[in-house]
């Protein structure tokens, strides 16, 4: 009976390679001869490389799924369990299932010049600012070049030298004994840190970092229509990078200040303005200061509480394309709490002719008359 690899791995059938080459390296670690010397195991490592060498090939795969022989397909190879040129496996896979793939490569020395980190600050604006944009002077605290050593980090007069344990490569060897023989890995050098040199005298200034930090001014464009929680960014405006590297981007956070009158939602605005209940009823016009300026809203007669009134394109300017959002004035009736013997004698009479039926807004003979004297006597003339 034909061996099953996909049970010998534990895989499924429809496994991908990433999960094939991942459960040989599980078993692999499991059952190598130098950590289990018992025959019977060395015999199942044996049939993981064999399942292995045929499912991490394609083509060799593709045979043993249709009901061929992968390995004498192959042309002769090794055989199962072998390590011939033809297996499908390398030394590279060994090696990854017992140093996680840090063997045999080559990282060399590190650059001492790095990019800088990203920074972010905040400021607060005031509406008018946010709906048609201003300038604003900020304080910045981000570590700059040293102009001392101009980032590199040797007092003047001084430079780097060549890391003497490492020669420069960034890195040491160690040779170590395995099943296979010997093993040559790699660590990044102590001495140095893996940079390949080292710097005898620091800069006093910035202590061998290539950086300080300095306090800044910057000009910042702020463009109409940001709100709450914009994120400006000024490239290259942030933290130098350790040996002078590239500075990374500032983030400039827009708040935005609460306004006497206006609440914002969007682009639009919000306001509320109370009025008489005569004023509702007969109509008037209200002086509003808006961000462009004072204007005068025509409250119709029979104006209801609760009803708005908009004032087109006199809203926050749109960020992204032309236009204003609106100005949403709201209506608030305000109905008298304490009334006089004459206030409440006109109300009275005027209750009584509005016992007629009219639309809404309208009132029949006399009552015209009659609301004007009630709204003289609630103004006190």
């Amino acid at each position: 009976m034909a061996t099953d690899y996909y049970a010998v791995l534990g895989v499924r059938r429809d496994a991908g390679q990433d999960e094939i080459k991942k459960a040989f390296r599980r078993l692999a670690r499991e059952l190598h001869p130098d950590v289990n010397p018992d025959p019977k195991t060395q015999e199942r490592f044996k049939e993981i490389n064999a399942a292995y060498e045929v499912l991490s090939d394609p083509n060799k795969r593709q045979v043993y799924d249709l009901g061929g022989d992968p390995l004498s397909a192959n042309g002769g190879g090794a055989g199962p369990g072998g390590f011939g040129a033809g297996a499908g496996f390398g030394f590279s896979d060994i090696m990854d299932a017992f140093f996680g793939g840090a063997a045999g490569g080559q990282r060399g020395p590190r650059s001492r010049t790095r990019r800088g980190q990203d920074a972010m600050i905040r400021i607060d604006i005031d509406l008018e600012e946010a709906a048609f944009g201003t300038t604003k002077d900020i304080q910045v605290d981000t570590a700059v070049v040293c102009t001392t050593c101009n980032g590199e980090g040797a007092a003047p007069g001084t430079s780097a030298q060549t890391c003497d344990m490492c020669r420069g490569r960034g890195e040491v060897s160690q040779v170590t004994r395995s099943f296979l023989g010997q093993v040559m890995t790699s660590r990044p050098c102590p001495q140095c840190q893996g940079f390949g040199t080292v710097v005898p005298t620091p800069c006093p200034e910035c202590a061998g970092d290539g950086r300080v930090r300095a306090r800044r001014t910057l000009t910042v464009k702020i463009p109409a229509g940001v709100d709450n929680g914009t994120r400006i960014q000024l490239a290259g405006e942030g933290e130098v990078g350790p040996g002078g590297g590239p500075a990374g981007d500032l983030y400039v956070e827009i708040s935005e200040n609460a306004h006497s009158t206006f609440q914002r939602r969007g682009d639009d605005l919000h306001c509320t303005v109370t009025l008489p209940m005569t004023a509702a009823a007969l109509g008037t016009k209200v002086p509003l200061e808006t961000l462009d300026g004072t204007v005068e809203i025509d409250v119709r007669p029979g104006t209801q509480s609760g009803q708005s009134i908009p004032l087109h394109g006199r809203g926050i300017t749109h960020l992204r394309g032309g236009g204003r959002g609106d100005l949403i004035v709201h209506v608030e009736v305000q109905t008298p709490s304490k009334l006089d013997p004459d206030q409440e004698e006109l109300l009275r009479r005027l209750a009584k002719l509005r016992g007629e039926e009219r639309p809404s807004g309208t009132f029949a003979p006399g009552q015209q008359g009659l609301f004007s004297r009630l709204k003289d006597a609630f103004n006190g003339r």
